[in-house]
């Protein structure tokens, strides 16, 4: 592991709440300012995920936000090349997109995350080089087409023992029900809707950081 990966990683290792980002779910805020809103909160990670935006406008959208990361780790969903060219931190790859080995001959500074949705799949995306695997959705979620779909915290408990590179967990999770993903053994919890469609997405990113921060020894 090289040198700029290597501190990615060990980044990654520190980070509590995960934000992703959605203007499809939001209640007026601007992307940009969502960002801004979790930067001040003292997220340590950010992930730029616009599914719905052409190639180009989340290029422009990305060069903006690498601005206002700086101090943070920034990630790239789906999107390898644009992580490239605005110097992002890594990227996040779902199950249809690039697999994790070809990506790494690409980009072998880059953090590379992969979405699992079973025990078989997270352990794939390990042996294939992810620097960490996501696990989830873990409740019902509307940011998945397959909203009634989901493997419930029981799957950490079940995942986290075989993996040998941290993980996060993701899908529906709010300030309710994230008691039950940190019991499970979660430690870095990803969200959207919880932070982005919040009245004040700084202050629910910094409650939720507090309860994440709470729960470790």
């Amino acid at each position: 592991m090289n040198t700029n990966r290597k501190e990615r990683a060990l980044a990654l290792e520190r980070a509590d709440l995960y934000p992703v980002t959605s203007q499809d779910y939001t209640k007026g805020h601007t992307t940009l300012e969502i960002v801004a809103a979790v930067v001040a909160a003292g997220c340590k990670i950010v992930q730029l995920r616009e599914k719905k935006l052409s190639k180009r406008a989340y290029y422009e959208l990305a060069r903006q936000v690498r601005e206002i990361t700086s101090g943070i780790l920034m990630i790239c969903n789906d999107h390898l090349d644009v992580a490239l060219a605005v110097g992002a931190d890594g990227v996040h790859l779902g199950t249809d997109d690039l697999p994790v080995d070809q990506a790494r001959k690409l980009a072998p500074e880059l953090i590379i995350g992969a979405s699992s949705h079973s025990r078989p799949e997270a352990l794939a995306c390990q042996a294939a080089g992810a620097d960490y695997v996501n696990i989830g959705p873990i409740f019902a979620t509307k940011t998945k087409e397959e909203a009634s779909l989901f493997v419930g915290p029981a799957a950490i408990t079940e995942i986290s023992p075989e993996l040998d590179i941290p993980f996060t967990v993701m899908g529906g999770i709010k300030s309710d029900n994230i008691g039950q993903v940190l019991t499970a053994g979660a430690k870095i919890v990803a969200v959207v809707t919880a932070v982005t469609q919040a009245p004040d997405p700084r202050l629910a990113a910094g409650r939720l950081r507090e309860i994440i921060l709470a729960a470790r020894p």
